[in-house]
């Protein structure tokens, strides 16, 4: 049976009320961080020019242009208000054996478990993985945060999918305390998962602000799901893990209301040749 992709461009709360009961083996969601400050990367070009304001190959000048940018006002007066009721929906829209990831950072997480332990249960909280990654500035007045949070609850904490053969092998980081059979084997990893972030000059890079990697992703998805499940994402931005889904033989449905988003993913993933599917904003929508 061919697998069915949906591109959604809607308010996700409106869409995911359409949606039928348990009909998502795996959800994963990369909200909005509330971080109080406008997200947004800047396409550019460089040009040589003598006087330019960059520095390249045996000391040649370059001059910078920007051809644009895109991003989000991410400031929330009341963040988890709006976040609840889209994580009620999701528990509701999950499979019985179903899970669901929240991807968020340090501002947050605390706020969210408290909000996700109410919905789903505390039995159904499973773990707290951390993403960490070494890029980007180092403060002089705090320990540089190189890290996020990604929760995962099952829906039965007695049932859920979790493919412990399908977990990809990392390197042991002292290979010659364990011998070498099991140093070239390598070891499955722990809730600490060590992976750089999406390279500025890579060929993953889509120019979405915040852009996840692939790889995290495909490890949730390998896991957390079978071949021809449909797997979700209703805050979707480059679409990363309807990538990873389509990769790995699931179908994925993509939601995400802003059009810089929903036009990097129909790029991106065209050669899935995905369904798109406009819903109008209700009236009252902020």
């Amino acid at each position: 049976m061919a697998l069915v992709h949906t591109i959604v461009q809607a308010d996700n709360l409106d869409y995911l009320r359409t949606l039928p009961d348990g009909c998502a083996r795996l959800i994963y969601i990369d909200p909005p961080f509330n971080t109080g400050r406008e997200q947004f990367r800047r396409r550019l070009r460089t040009v040589r020019d003598d006087q330019g304001d960059r520095v390249g190959f045996h000391g040649a000048r370059y001059r910078t242009i920007e051809l644009g940018r895109s991003g989000w006002s991410d400031v929330f007066d009341d963040f988890q208000a709006f976040l609840a009721p889209r994580l009620e929906e999701g528990r509701r829209i999950l499979a019985p054996d179903g899970s669901f990831f929240l991807h968020i950072d340090y501002r947050e997480v605390h706020y969210c478990k408290v909000q996700l332990d109410r919905i789903f249960g505390r039995a159904s909280f499973m773990n707290e993985i951390i993403w960490s990654y070494d890029y980007g500035a180092r403060s002089r007045s705090r320990w540089p945060t190189k890290h996020d949070n990604i929760l995962w609850y099952a829906r039965n904490p007695k049932r859920y999918v979790f493919d412990f053969g399908a977990i990809d092998r990392i390197p042991y980081m002292a290979p010659r305390l364990v011998g070498a059979e099991k140093a070239a084997r390598g070891k499955t990893p722990t809730d600490v998962w060590w992976n750089t972030i999406v390279s500025p000059n890579g060929r993953e890079k889509t120019g979405y602000a915040t852009q996840k990697p692939l790889g995290i992703l495909e490890r949730i998805v390998r896991v957390h799901s079978e071949p021809g499940d449909l797997v979700l994402d209703y805050f979707a931005g480059s679409g990363s893990l309807g990538e990873a889904a389509a990769n790995l033989g699931r179908a994925f449905t993509l939601v995400d209301r802003n059009p810089e988003a929903i036009r990097v993913m129909r790029k991106r993933l065209a050669r899935f040749e995905p369904s798109f599917v406009r819903v109008p904003r209700r009236r009252g929508r902020d």
